[in-house]
């Protein structure tokens, strides 16, 4: 169980990794929108510092992930993005809903394995 668990952490970690570095480098081409979603890009690329800033929590967020001795940190660190990806996903992207909800699920079972270095903060 513990290989599967690093596996499915790691792949986790580099599909953030991987988005993360596509906000930087825009090697990624971008999918079919809808007139609403275009609607919704366009106010996100006006704030001009939120791409970079989603970018850079998703790197240092995958980079926490992929070790065990940080995972406990990057999945907080990656939770608000995750939420913001789901919660996207519910109400205008019906199709990412999916996959949006698998990376959700291993996000919560990430923060449960960890539970016990949460206790401190918790107490």
């Amino acid at each position: 169980m513990k290989i599967v668990k690093q596996i499915v952490f790691t792949l986790f970690a580099l599909v953030f990794l991987n988005a993360g570095l596509s906000k930087f480098f825009h090697y990624m081409p971008a999918p079919e929108m809808t007139p609403e979603q275009m609607e919704l890009m366009g106010a996100v690329v006006k704030i001009k510092w939120l791409m970079p800033l989603t970018g850079t929590i998703e790197i240092l967020g995958g980079l926490l992930v992929i070790f065990p001795k940080t995972r406990a940190l990057g999945a907080l660190v990656i939770l608000p993005v995750m939420t913001g990806i789901l919660v996207h996903g519910i109400t205008l992207a019906p199709d990412t809903i999916v996959l949006a909800g698998t990376l959700m699920l291993i996000n919560i079972w990430m923060i449960l394995d960890n539970y016990k270095r949460y206790r401190p903060i918790l107490a």
